[in-house]
C-alpha cells in the first residue's frame, strides 16, 4: 500500500513524541520528587523566558492573527503568566507541605495519617490558538510547581509563535524537562494517544470528545477546558451604563475570540433600546474605525466566513443587525469584522445555537427572570455566567439555580484572572480545574500515607478470633 508524504510525516511526528515521552519518563523515574529549590528555579526560569521575549511573543501572536492588539497580548497573555508565577512562588512552600489528617479507630493507639502531594510524572498540554501563551505557560506554572515534566502541543494557527517557542525555549529548559511540538496535521490526535500521567486540553467540545476518547485508551486522566454559550444576565436594579461598559469591554476583547467571553446578554425587555444607544457611543469611542490597531483580527479565513454566514443567517430569519462602529462592516484583507449587536435572533438561528466566538453580541429581552433561568438550564451548562445585580439575594438565587463552570458578579471574565480561584468547566463546558492551589493539586498525586504506631493492637484481632477480639470489635463499633 502506498504511503503518502503526509502519512510519513505523521508517523515521524508520532515517533518523535513517543521518544520524547520515554525520555521524560526516564528522567522522572531517576528523580521523581524535585525539591522546593528546584521547582522554584524552574518557575523563575519560565518567568525569565517571558520577560526576555515579551516583545517577540507579542509580535509572533500578532503575526499569527494578522493583527492582535499588543495591549491585549500584554493584558491577557504576558501579565497573567508573570503574575501567576509570582503568586505561586509566594505559596509553593506551603502547598508542598504534607497535610495532617485525623486517624480513625479511636486514634489507633498513636498511628498517624498524612497526605503527601507528589509529582505525577509527565503532563501533556494541548494549547488552542486564541490565548496561546496564557494557555500554555499558565498551566506550565502549576505543572512545574507540582514537580512534573511537560510536553506541549501548540495549535496549527500559532505557527509564528510555535517557531519562536521551539527555537528559544530549549535555551531555558532541557528536553527531559520541557518540549514543544507544532501541529503539522494529525499531530494532535497522536499526541492525545500518548500514555501521559495527565493530559490538559483547552479547545472546542467536539475536539475535546476526541481527545478524551484517545486518552481513555491509556486510562490517562484528563482536564478538559472547553467552552459554551456564557450569558450575561442584567437585572432590573443594575445601572444600565455600567453594565454596558463592562459587558462590551469583555465581548470585544480579542474580537470576541474567548471561551469565557459574554456569548449573549439577557436584559429587561424595556432596556434593550437603551443598551443599544449606549453601545453605539461606547464602542465607537473605543474603536473609532475598523482599522484600529486596538481591534483584533479574526484568526483565519474559515472563522471569518463562519461569522459572516452567522450574521447573514440571522438577517434572513428576521433579526436586526446593528453595527457599532462607522465605516465598513468587515475587511476581508485584514480579517476584521466590526463589532455587531443582533436583536430578535430566532431560537434556531446559528447565533443562538452555536458558540459565537467573534465580535457579535445577541441581546435577548425578558420580562421575568424565571424565563431566563429556564432558557439557560435548557441548554448545556456554560463555562461561566455573569449576573449583574446589586441585590445579594437575587444574585444568590441565580447562583443556586443556574450551574456553570465559574461566575463573575457585576462584571464578566474576571473570575478567570484570580489566582486563588479554580478555573474549569462543568458538564459540556469541561471537567477538572487548574489555577493556583487547585492547579497544584490537579497536577499532583495527593498520596495518602498511614504510619502505624510502634505498638499495634491489630495483633489481638488476628484469627483465630476469640472473646477478646469480639469485645474489641464490639467496642469499636459502638
Amino acid at each position: 500500500m502506498h504511503t503518502t508524504p503526509q502519512e510519513v510525516a505523521e508517523l515521524a511526528s508520532a515517533a518523535r513524541m513517543a521518544d520524547a515521552l520515554a525520555m521524560q519518563k526516564a528522567a522522572y523515574l531517576a528523580h521523581p520528587v524535585p525539591t522546593l529549590a528546584e521547582r522554584t528555579k524552574d518557575l523563575r526560569t519560565l518567568q525569565r523566558f517571558v520577560r526576555d521575549h515579551k516583545d517577540a511573543l507579542c509580535d509572533a501572536i500578532s503575526a499569527d492573527y494578522g493583527n492582535r492588539s499588543r495591549h491585549e497580548s500584554l493584558l491577557a497573555e504576558i501579565f497573567p503568566v508573570v503574575d501567576g508565577i509570582n503568586h505561586t512562588l509566594r505559596h509553593l512552600r506551603g502547598w508542598m507541605k504534607p497535610q495532617r489528617r485525623g486517624v480513625d479507630l479511636k486514634n489507633f493507639f498513636g498511628a498517624r495519617n498524612r497526605v503527601i502531594p507528589q509529582p505525577l510524572g509527565v503532563v501533556g498540554v494541548i494549547v488552542p490558538w486564541n490565548f496561546p501563551i496564557n494557555l500554555s505557560l499558565v498551566p506550565l506554572t502549576y505543572i512545574f510547581a507540582a514537580g512534573n515534566r511537560a510536553m506541549v502541543k501548540m495549535s496549527e494557527n500559532s505557527r509564528h509563535l510555535t517557531k519562536l517557542l521551539m527555537r528559544e525555549m530549549p535555551k531555558y529548559f532541557p528536553p527531559e524537562k520541557l518540549q514543544i511540538f507544532e501541529e503539522t496535521g494529525g499531530v494532535g490526535i497522536e499526541f492525545s494517544k500518548l500514555p501521559f500521567d495527565h493530559l490538559l486540553f483547552t479547545g472546542s467540545g467536539q475536539t475535546g470528545r476526541s481527545v478524551m476518547a484517545a486518552a481513555a485508551q491509556n486510562l490517562c486522566p484528563v482536564t478538559l477546558e472547553l467552552g459554551g454559550k456564557a450569558p450575561a444576565i442584567v437585572c432590573e436594579d443594575f445601572p444600565l451604563r455600567k453594565a454596558a461598559e463592562r459587558i462590551l469591554f469583555v465581548k470585544y476583547l480579542n474580537a470576541g475570540q474567548i471561551c469565557t467571553t459574554v456569548d449573549h446578554a439577557w436584559l429587561p425587555a424595556q432596556h434593550i433600546d437603551g443598551f443599544v444607544t449606549l453601545a453605539r457611543e461606547i464602542v465607537a469611542a473605543r474603536y473609532p474605525q475598523l482599522a484600529s490597531p486596538d481591534f483584533t483580527s479574526i484568526i483565519d479565513e474559515r472563522s471569518f466566513d463562519r461569522l459572516l454566514k452567522a450574521l447573514d443567517d440571522a438577517r434572513a430569519r428576521g433579526a436586526k443587525v446593528i453595527q457599532l462602529t462607522p465605516g465598513a462592516a468587515f475587511d476581508r484583507s485584514t480579517r476584521k469584522i466590526a463589532p455587531q449587536i443582533v436583536l430578535d435572533a430566532p431560537e434556531d438561528s446559528i447565533l443562538l445555537q452555536r458558540e459565537i466566538f467573534g465580535p457579535i453580541l445577541p441581546l435577548r429581552g425578558y420580562t421575568k427572570l424565571d424565563s431566563v433561568i429556564e432558557a439557560i438550564n435548557a441548554g448545556d451548562r456554560p463555562l461561566a455566567i455573569y449576573p449583574f445585580s446589586n441585590d445579594a439575594a437575587q444574585v444568590q438565587m441565580l447562583l443556586d439555580r443556574v450551574m456553570s463552570g465559574g461566575v463573575s458578579v457585576n462584571d464578566a471574565l474576571f473570575h478567570v484572572a484570580q489566582h486563588d480561584l479554580p478555573f474549569g468547566g462543568v458538564g459540556a463546558s469541561g471537567m477538572g480545574h487548574y489555577h493556583g492551589y487547585d492547579g497544584f493539586q490537579t497536577f499532583s498525586k495527593l498520596r495518602p500515607v498511614f504510619y502505624q504506631a510502634r505498638f499495634s493492637a491489630m495483633k489481638f484481632l488476628a484469627p483465630p478470633y476469640g472473646k477478646f477480639a469480639e469485645r474489641m470489635l464490639a467496642f469499636l463499633a459502638r
